[in-house]
């Protein structure tokens, strides 16, 4: 059955920058009635290309949006105050409908509920002459973002640690960094967020990725830079269910094809900026094994990529911890027991979490076990997270309860990546 919406539309209303308080304000509704403003706060710059900004505003605009429109998703969208081309309108419902899959999922809903985007000039967009130069560098303070600042130094490679949250505090661990880190405040609009649940708002994963990195390209314009590097291996492709041929992915704005349309968009209809990942080309797997090799004696006690104990709303993450209990948890413990000694590990972990009893069902879900669904997080596939159980038992690992098929996945596989990209780090 499909879902009804309470509302006719939702309203792409308005957004703007204020040059001098660097603040950038968009704003949405349900039916010009149930209102919605998301803040982002840069630092403040007067000198910056105004057409480049504008078109990533408008970017940023429409995207940011999802997270408000999921409230009650309307097969309608109302865009004012911005207009866009046939291919700009199909790349805004290629991340509503792909990103928004888990969200479809679990709420029980028809991947045809979710709106689609339509043009709204047939003219073409102005695009910038930008030049800008220089480098911002997404940051986690997890795994992949500190490989990839540490490859980036390996070559000399200069890069601006870009952190983006809620909050003022920034984790620890990326102002070891040997450069200043800009940190933009995004302040989404919790109690209006908070209103609609009352009033029976659906709730679920939004692109986030994609989101966070059209707000890096309007900070690169406002800071005259022309590179946004994300750390993202090659993840994110392996379907975590399927309704009828709808892939049901977890963060399909981390995979190749969503790098590759943000790219080509920001390329056409923003200006001469570079968007991509050099960590493409490398499985889950290589990149812990690489991770192990540069960055564990510097990081190995500071680091975490557990989302429940780091980054829930009002966590305070200056020390980022592991909570032990999370599919996150078990999937980096599985990645980096194929190569970290086990007493180790154990010491990072607090324990061996293969023997944890409330763990199984995630471990079960990971290695394709017993048709238990991999969990919907930021996970390896199953067939590298069975090749490094299996290098874990050879370690000395005391493994799982179960047995785990063998895996011939070979981790040193190349996939696909940008050229510019991996040149950066190879």
């Amino acid at each position: 059955m499909s879902y009804k919406s309470p509302y006719q539309a939702f309203v792409f209303e308005s957004y703007s920058y204020d040059s001098t308080t660097g603040v950038a304000e968009f704003h949405y509704s349900f039916d010009e009635q149930r209102e919605f403003v998301e803040q982002v706060t840069f630092s403040a710059s007067s000198h910056y290309d105004e057409i480049a900004l504008e078109n990533a505003l408008q970017l940023a605009f429409i995207l940011a949006g999802v997270s408000y429109y999921k409230a009650f998703p309307t097969q309608r969208v109302i865009v004012k105050n911005a207009s866009f081309t046939e291919e700009q309108a199909a790349y805004f419902t290629t991340v509503y409908h792909q990103g928004l899959s888990q969200f479809v999922y679990e709420n029980g809903l028809n991947p045809n509920d979710i709106a689609g985007f339509e043009a709204t000039t047939t003219g073409p967009t102005a695009k910038a002459e930008y030049t800008g130069d220089g480098t911002l560098l997404l940051q986690s303070g997890g795994k992949d973002s500190l490989l990839l600042a540490q490859l980036l130094q390996s070559k000399n490679i200069s890069y601006t640690p870009w952190y983006i949250s809620q909050s003022a505090s920034i984790p620890e661990v990326i102002k070891t960094l040997p450069y200043e880190v800009s940190h933009p405040i995004r302040q989404v609009d919790v109690e209006a967020l908070k209103a609609a649940n009352q009033d029976g708002a659906l709730n679920g994963h939004v692109p986030i990725t994609a989101i966070l990195q059209t707000y890096a390209v309007i900070d690169a314009i406002l800071q005259g830079k022309n590179t946004v590097l994300a750390a993202i291996g090659h993840e994110g492709e392996e379907p975590h269910a399927r309704i009828g041929d709808y892939a049901v992915t977890h963060q399909w704005s981390k995979t190749w094809p969503a790098e590759q349309l943000l790219q080509s968009y920001v390329e056409k209809y923003v200006g001469v900026i570079r968007v991509g990942s050099p960590l493409r080309a490398y499985s889950e797997l290589k990149v812990a094994k690489l991770f192990v090799e540069y960055c564990w004696e510097k990081y190995g006690r500071q680091f975490s990529s557990c989302n429940v104990a780091n980054y829930q709303l009002g966590h305070d993450n200056h020390n980022l911890n592991w909570c032990g209990t999370c599919p996150k948890c078990a999937n980096s413990f599985l990645l980096f027991a194929a190569f970290v000694d086990g007493g180790e590990l154990e010491s990072v972990f607090s324990e061996n979490l293969f023997k944890k009893p409330e763990l199984s069902e995630y471990f079960k879900g990971l290695l394709g076990i017993d048709g238990v669904m991999k969990p919907f997080e930021c996970v390896g596939e199953v067939d590298e997270l069975r090749a490094a159980y299996h290098l874990a038992l050879a370690q000395g690992y005391d493994g799982l309860a179960f047995d785990v098929p063998s895996s011939t996945f070979d981790m040193d596989a190349e996939y696909p990546a940008q050229a510019w990209a991996l040149q950066m780090i190879q």
